[in-house]
């Protein structure tokens, strides 16, 4: 029996790397537009987390975000730049993990290029908000658990599997490393 689930746990993993990990991350991160931000993992102390829209990811599976530079992420960044973002895209698929190494910036150019007018919820001088900064995950490991075919074709096996009795498992999970 331990070599049946050896071959399953086989058949459902696939460890990522270099660019084939950043295009994971992506592609993974494209359709959730927040996820939690945890900072001050070295503190010796829990974490703090935070729920967090990002503004964008880019090619290389870095995220990126919008803060104040009165935050208290902002100050956690500061003492320490570990990061971990963890996301959930749907119901039953598409987790990702990912740890990283923060750096915040004042550069207007990205500033402008990640702004959103709804951000003037946050920022209430607009664009132009002397607190705005942008906050850079570079992204240097993670795991991820998703599903092989789809949502549907999950779904449908798990309905199948459920009526005969038997595990038909559509999963796959596996660990992403950028470099």
């Amino acid at each position: 029996m331990d070599s049946i689930n050896q071959q399953q746990e086989e058949k459902n993993r696939e460890d990522l790397f270099g660019k084939e990990a950043s295009a994971k991350i992506k592609e993974m991160a494209k359709d959730a537009n927040t996820c939690f931000f945890c900072t001050g993992m070295s503190a010796g102390k829990p974490m703090n987390v935070r729920p967090m829209s990002i503004q964008k990811a880019d090619e290389e599976g870095n995220f990126w975000f919008l803060s104040a530079s009165d935050s208290h992420k902002n100050l956690d960044i500061q003492n320490d730049p570990g990061v971990h973002l963890l996301f959930q895209g749907s119901k039953y698929s598409d987790f990702l993990s990912v740890y990283g190494h923060a750096t915040i910036t004042t550069d207007k150019e990205v500033i402008k290029e990640l702004w959103e007018p709804i951000l003037k919820t946050w920022f209430t001088e607009g664009i132009d908000d002397p607190r705005i900064t942008a906050i850079k995950v570079e992204t240097r490991e993670g795991y991820y658990w998703d599903n092989k075919h789809g949502n549907a074709i999950a779904f449908a096996k798990t309905l199948i599997g459920a009526a005969v009795g038997k595990t038909m498992d559509d999963s796959i999970e596996g660990k992403l490393v950028k470099s």
